[in-house]
């Protein structure tokens, strides 16, 4: 496998309504190596486009809500000039980017690697309550399924991640709401891909309302986009 070399990354970072966090969070990922940052706005009106671009990020909009859509807009922008691996990073300021290296490190001989809260929860570093019940039933529903179709030993659908450019164009992504981590995970799992998972640290995000894990109505919504999206793919569409 060739070997990544650390210069040679972006971040995409989708974002809505947190201001007060997206700046810190790309300026935190230049200062650790990334030298692009796309930050993706899906419509803010308190000024988090204009914080991420003083921060140093390239700003888009993709006015169509959905993480997935913002993450494909973001990746449609590289497409233009690839990068060799590509990091996902919230905005709102939950991810630890000092686990960073520690991501970058296991991509080295991985095509695939995931920022696991769950692991991190299980030494000790996750704050309690950063995790909510829904986030630990998806991650539960999510490994429990993948696990039984292709074998696969993941534990967290965790949005902090890092990718191989030519491993995340192989995959083909499509899913353009919730269904995006688990999409990637699940055609990962199903390729046979070399896949890793890393503990990481995870704050209560700290600007901006989950439309998922903040509802009841949104929670109902992804953990049924869960089941469709590996059903899906289990049955090789």
């Amino acid at each position: 496998m060739t070997p990544l070399h650390p210069a040679p990354l972006a971040a995409i970072v989708p974002t809505l309504g947190e201001v007060t966090t997206v700046g810190g969070v790309v300026r935190g990922l230049r200062a650790r190596g990334v030298g692009r940052v796309i930050v993706v706005d899906g419509g803010s009106t308190d000024g988090s486009p204009e914080a991420a671009r003083e921060a140093g990020a390239e700003v888009i909009v993709e006015p169509r809500r959905g993480y997935g859509r913002a993450c494909l807009a973001g990746l449609e922008v590289l497409a233009h000039d690839p990068p060799e691996a590509v990091v996902f990073a919230d905005a709102d300021g939950s991810d630890d980017l000092d686990d960073l290296p520690a991501l970058l490190a296991a991509l080295r001989t991985a095509d695939l690697v995931v920022g696991s809260r769950a692991l991190g929860e299980r030494e000790g570093r996750v704050e309690p309550g950063a995790l909510t019940p829904v986030q630990r039933w998806g991650n539960q529903l999510a490994s429990g399924l993948l696990r039984a179709r292709w074998g696969a030993r993941w534990t967290d659908l965790g949005p902090f991640r890092a990718i191989r450019w030519d491993t995340l164009r192989a995959l083909n992504m499509r899913d353009e709401t919730w269904g995006w981590t688990v999409e990637m995970q699940a055609k990962a799992s199903r390729e046979g891909l070399r896949c890793a998972e890393v503990p990481v640290a995870y704050r209560q995000r700290q600007a901006g309302v989950s439309t998922i894990s903040g509802t009841v109505s949104g929670s109902v919504r992804a953990g049924a986009k869960i089941l469709w999206t590996v059903g899906t793919l289990a049955v090789g569409r």
